[in-house]
């Protein structure tokens, strides 16, 4: 517990005072965070940005809808790169339509336009870009098993 502030002492200087018996004894010495940087204290959104990173929030989730579904279509040429099949491909593209339709339907903000992507252009484009499939060995010959009983002729 601390002590009370003498009287006819100002608060500063009994302030200051405290401090500096607190470091003779070694209070402050191996505090967390010792020796790192202070956050940015002139930045207003600061604890937003600290509190999403904490969280595993991507900052992506507060933007807009129109915002957010522009992001998407501009990452889905490397979305689709590992897609399996052309099916995939094709659901991908279809979920994405559907979510910018029902954006479309709502009206709520005509500032932003988003496209319908191509489904055609999206499934040539995944053909021509996508990753060579591994190559499987040639099967391997028959191998007789020695416990298997002769056929008979």
């Amino acid at each position: 517990m601390t002590k009370r502030k003498p009287p006819g002492v100002s608060p500063e200087s009994w302030v200051e005072a405290q401090i500096r018996e607190a470091t003779n004894r070694g209070t402050f010495d191996n505090l967390p965070g010792a020796g790192k940087p202070l956050p940015n204290l002139h930045d207003p959104q600061a604890w937003l940005t600290a509190y999403l990173r904490r969280e595993g929030v991507e900052t992506e989730a507060l933007l807009p809808e129109p915002l957010r579904l522009r992001k998407e279509i501009e990452r889905l040429p490397e979305t689709l790169r590992t897609a399996p099949t052309e099916r995939v491909v094709r659901e991908v593209v279809g979920d994405l339509n559907t979510r910018i339709r029902t954006w479309m339907r709502n009206g709520q903000d005509t500032h932003f336009i988003v496209p319908l992507v191509d489904e055609e252009e999206a499934v040539a484009t995944w053909h021509t870009t996508r990753p060579a499939p591994p190559a499987t060995p040639p099967p391997s010959p028959a191998k007789r098993v020695w416990w298997r009983r002769r056929e008979k002729h």
